[in-house]
């Protein structure tokens, strides 16, 4: 994987709505395979409270979310 790939995935695991199904959908990463990227790519107290953020966050969990989309409604369709 490429750096620019990792900061994305990263980006995408700091975005509250961006749930491990729209990473696995994009970068073929399962939900463990982002949090091992997490885990070696930021510094210890960073990716705990990352960790503590998102464990259990129906946004980032389709399985959670009473929607099935993942796609942000702000956005501009081209």
């Amino acid at each position: 994987m490429e750096i620019i790939d990792i900061d994305r995935v990263i980006e995408m695991c700091w975005e509250d709505r961006t749930p491990f199904e729209a990473i696995e959908y994009q970068f073929g990463l399962k939900e463990d395979e982002a949090i091992k990227i997490m885990r070696y790519n930021l510094k210890p107290k960073s990716f705990k409270v990352w960790r503590k953020r998102v464990s259990g966050r129906k946004t980032k969990h389709m399985e959670l979310k009473e929607s099935n989309r993942f796609k942000s409604t702000h956005k501009r369709k081209l």
